[in-house]
């Protein structure tokens, strides 16, 4: 497991992250409203000719925007849920580990957009992956 920092720390313990993300090894480092980091292991989540699943690009993006979004949301009174999620695939890899950065594009009062960028160990661009997230009233 990575170093997280400490307010990561608290919301996976409260919260949890899901079991997607647990079973495909997804490692969070830094989950806020604004910025988010994590990583996952391109092992076990490639598909038949080796290369990393697209949708497993999809699952870290989701994962990190709408994390990111409910935490921007729960001082609201609100949870995040997804409406839309768009990716661009640009290359792939076979070992090593898939880096993702999430930034906040919009954070409103009914809705929430992030651009997640993922890369590979040497810092290129694997998959550019956008989320928007409805704020739904508890």
């Amino acid at each position: 497991m990575t170093e997280m920092d400490e307010q990561t720390r608290q919301f996976l313990e409260s919260q949890g992250a899901g079991e997607l993300g647990d079973r495909m090894g997804i490692e969070f480092t830094k989950l806020s409203p604004e910025h988010s980091i994590a990583r996952m292991p391109a092992e076990g989540n490639r598909q038949p000719v080796g290369l990393v699943h697209g949708g497993a690009y999809c699952v870290i993006g989701e994962s990190l925007g709408s994390v990111s979004a409910n935490i921007h949301a729960v001082p609201l009174g609100k949870y995040a849920v997804g409406v839309d999620i768009n990716a661009t695939h640009t290359r792939s890899i076979r070992e090593g580990w898939v880096n993702a950065d999430c930034r906040a594009v919009h954070l409103g009062r009914s809705m929430c957009v992030h651009e997640i960028v993922c890369t590979d160990d040497d810092g290129k661009r694997l998959s550019t992956i956008r989320i928007t997230n409805f704020l739904k009233d508890r």
